[in-house]
């Protein structure tokens, strides 16, 4: 699948390989990374690389996922992995957002779209929730279901494109593993889109993401008839040549669905003006966008501001990430959206609505084993983007359980007081709010509503129930 960069424009260049993964234990000293993870000072002594920018038939091609791994060190390309976990787990994230115990909650589905195959998907779950003293959840006992698009089995790997594979497969255990942390009695269905050649290099080379497009809608339907609550996709298309099509037409319509939570990541570019990725900056999508989320007193208080940073890749270039935000100027407001909100945008589409941490530096643990590519071998990783921050929300969705007329991100608009934490500080615009300077809100951690975190991060489950 294709995604936005920090443009929101799909990355393909010829470029070399970067540096081989090495064997995993590769960090010594875990603990004093978890404390660096909590302090929010990772940066000074690691990096971070993009998952779902991978060499393709001897091109970079972005795959489309808003993932963020940390690396061993400054500069590298090579996955930290750890034989312990090192980012925030599910009883840290139910102290950030004041969730209830692990086994209070419904048994309702979340339902995540995934793309690729990834064979170890549950028994990496299963590590993942045994660690964390979370109930079995396994396709035996009910709990997992993993199925391909139309509902079939789920996929089975493709060799020739194992470093696809490998990247897509660390997307979706990240997904899985928040999916599980927001609600932890949850059911999780699994829906694969089958990965394609043609049509990633269709999009690529000719700015047609419609089929892609069209593989999600599918996706989603499926869910929907296999009774999910909520949805969750950590992917984002660039519109291109079909904005059109992907905005209003067929892709569109399937993400519509009055009584499901359909959530979308709102991107890892930051600050990405008037273009935006689908389908977050649909009006019936909720746009999840991120915090850095920071403690420093054994996790007894948290605090939260807009994601928005720097990181030198294995090339020596600076990148910038952050949550993404703008306006569809081809959309309409999202539904409920407060008119304070979308004026940033001329009364059209702002995002994103709501948030959750996403920043890789103070981010999650997540535990992968499939590396067919490198073979490494995995374990366990620390990650970030608003590819965290999507399943997360989705979750809460369906913990919170009042569903009935959730409509994109309606009830976030009309959440009680108190059920919302309003998240001032920081920004996702390289240079703050000069990038944005018409409309500060739109790159900058403000009081209400604003571009990086929406209304807000969660305070518990009453904006959901």
């Amino acid at each position: 699948m294709v995604a936005a960069a920090a443009a929101s424009a799909l990355v393909v260049a010829a470029a070399p390989a970067s540096a081989a993964p090495t064997k995993q234990p590769n960090t010594p000293n875990a603990a004093a990374v978890a404390k660096a993870v909590r302090a929010g000072n990772l940066a000074a002594t690691h990096g971070v690389r993009h998952n779902c920018q991978t060499q393709l038939r001897g091109r970079l091609v972005n795959l489309g996922c808003d993932l963020l791994t940390v690396t061993t060190s400054k500069g590298s390309a090579t996955p930290m992995t750890t034989a312990t976990p090192t980012g925030y787990g599910p009883g840290d994230l139910a102290k950030a957002y004041f969730l209830p115990a692990p086994t209070v909650g419904p048994t309702s589905t979340e339902s995540i779209v995934a793309v690729g195959a990834y064979p170890n998907l549950e028994a990496d779950l299963g590590t993942y929730r045994s660690y964390y003293g979370l109930s079995a959840c396994t396709v035996a006992n009910g709990c997992l279901k993993i199925v391909d698009y139309h509902g079939g089995p789920a996929l089975a790997p493709d060799s020739s494109l194992a470093s696809v594979e490998e990247s897509y497969a660390t997307e979706t255990a990240l997904d899985v593993d928040m999916a599980s942390a927001g609600c932890p009695t949850c059911h999780i269905t699994v829906v694969q889109i089958p990965m394609s050649l043609l049509k990633l290099l269709e999009a690529a080379t000719l700015q047609l993401p419609g089929a892609l497009a069209d593989d999600f809608g599918t996706a989603v339907k499926e869910a929907a008839t296999l009774g999910a609550k909520s949805v969750s996709m950590s992917y984002g298309l660039p519109p291109g040549l079909q904005a059109s099509y992907i905005g209003a037409g067929a892709p569109a319509i399937a993400l519509h669905h009055k009584g499901m939570a359909v959530v979308a990541s709102s991107g890892d570019g930051g600050y990405a003006g008037n273009t935006q990725i689908w389908p977050q900056q649909l009006p019936w999508v909720t746009s999840a966008g991120g915090t850095t989320l920071t403690t420093t007193d054994g996790g007894q208080t948290f605090t939260q501001k807009a994601w928005g940073g720097t990181f030198t890749n294995s090339q020596g270039t600076t990148s910038f990430v952050g949550a993404g935000s703008g306006c569809a100027t081809n959309l309409a407001a999202a539904v409920g959206q407060s008119a304070a909100a979308s004026a940033n945008c001329a009364g059209h589409r702002a995002t994103s609505d709501v948030s959750a941490d996403a920043d890789p530096y103070t981010g999650v643990s997540v535990y992968d084993t499939y590396t067919p590519d490198s073979g490494t071998g995995g374990g366990w990783l620390t990650v970030g983007g608003t590819s965290a921050a999507s399943p997360f929300i989705a979750a809460l969705y369906t913990r919170g359980g009042a569903l009935s007329s959730v409509e994109g991100p309606n009830t976030m608009y009309s959440a009680p007081a108190g059920s919302i934490t309003d998240i001032v500080g920081g920004s996702n615009a390289q240079n703050g709010a000069t990038d944005c300077s018409a409309h500060v809100a739109l790159c900058t951690g403000v009081a209400g509503w604003d571009g990086p975190t929406g209304v807000g991060a969660p305070h518990g489950l009453g904006a959901f129930s």
